[in-house]
């Protein structure tokens, strides 16, 4: 329950920060997000480039085992 009410009132913070009659941090907001958009992109990317990996090296495995297992059969 407080995690809700926490969760609420972050959100709630983060709407006034934006608006104009508020904090009026709206430039600094999409400042920011322009900034950090470029970094998150290139770890996202990192990480789906080693899961790629990842799966294919898992396939290359799945299909010797199903090629001994015909081979034993």
């Amino acid at each position: 329950m407080l995690a809700i009410f926490f969760g609420i009132l972050f959100v709630a913070f983060a709407v006034f920060a934006t608006l104009p009659a508020g904090l009026d941090w709206g430039a600094e907001i999409i400042a920011f997000l322009k900034g950090g958009m470029p970094i998150a992109a290139a770890l996202i990317g990192l990480v789906s480039f080693f899961i790629g990996i990842a799966d294919l090296k898992d396939k290359a495995e799945a299909k010797k085992e199903e090629e001994a297992s015909q081979a034993n059969d």
